[in-house]
């Protein structure tokens, strides 16, 4: 029998440990809005008394609960994690291959975002609760140097985590090439781009749409640049600086829904 390639054999069990992760939720926004999701898997149930009345009906669709001490809260969290008495252990969703989960149908043509190396989960989650608000078909960023799918991301989404896409891909090229491939216009955000975001989107009022951010600070990579159909920027008042990622991402889904 032949010898499978390294590159084969480090995929393999990259794939196997995926698997076998599990993570921490905690808050109780958070662990309510899981415990009601029928395809997030639960592992574990912990809660104070407190918080247990508080998560109300919620708590009987999980594990069978298993009551704290506030005091010695035994569940494996960073310090100063706000889990308000409550923490559930699950393993990550699982939305589907991108060209399923972001394939254009019938409807309003379909808006998705792209984020490039942004790694804060607290700006993510934003990013997936705007998302969600203006309803997106998904959330895209890279497996590596983007902010995974944690507690601390699932708590700053306050429950979108459970009901938005947030697809993590090998290559944000490749992926932004897939959509283009489904018909997706493909507009970068750069605070430098001559066209401006309204512009762009009304030239484009019948087609899917994917917004590409990259992270604050370095913005989108040369490669992302490349990739993207064009680069355009949010028309602003003054040359005041830059936006949040999080804050131009909601402005970016708003304006691309306004033509």
């Amino acid at each position: 029998m032949a010898k499978k390639p390294d590159w084969v054999v480090a995929k393999e069990r990259a794939r196997r440990q995926e698997t076998g992760r599990t993570l921490w939720l905690f808050g109780l926004h958070a662990v309510r809005d899981a415990l009601m999701n029928p395809a997030r898997e639960r592992l574990r149930l912990v809660v104070t008394r407190n918080a247990l009345d508080r998560l109300g009906e919620a708590a009987g669709q999980g594990p069978e609960p298993e009551i704290a001490d506030p005091r010695k809260f035994p569940v494996p969290l960073d310090p100063g994690s706000v889990h308000q008495g409550a923490a559930l252990e699950v393993r990550p969703l699982d939305w589907g291959p991108l060209k399923e989960v972001c394939a254009p149908g019938q409807g309003a043509p379909p808006r998705v975002v792209l984020l490039d190396r942004v790694t804060d989960p607290h700006n993510v989650g934003a990013v997936l609760r705007s998302a969600e608000v203006f309803g997106a078909r998904a959330v895209i960023a890279v497996a590596r140097h983007s902010a995974p799918e944690t507690g601390a991301l699932a708590k700053a989404a306050s429950g979108a985590l459970e009901r938005q896409p947030y697809l993590r891909v090998a290559n944000l090229a490749r992926a932004i090439g897939d959509l283009q491939a489904m018909g997706y216009a493909v507009l970068g955000l750069a605070g430098e781009a001559e066209a401006t975001l309204a512009e762009a989107v009304a030239a484009r009022v019948d087609q899917p749409i994917a917004l590409v951010l990259g992270a604050e600070g370095p913005g989108l990579r040369e490669k992302t640049r490349e990739s993207c159909d064009a680069l355009v920027r949010i028309e602003a008042a003054g040359a005041f600086g830059s936006l949040n990622v999080s804050n131009a991402a909601a402005i970016a889904l708003y304006a691309s829904r306004q033509s």
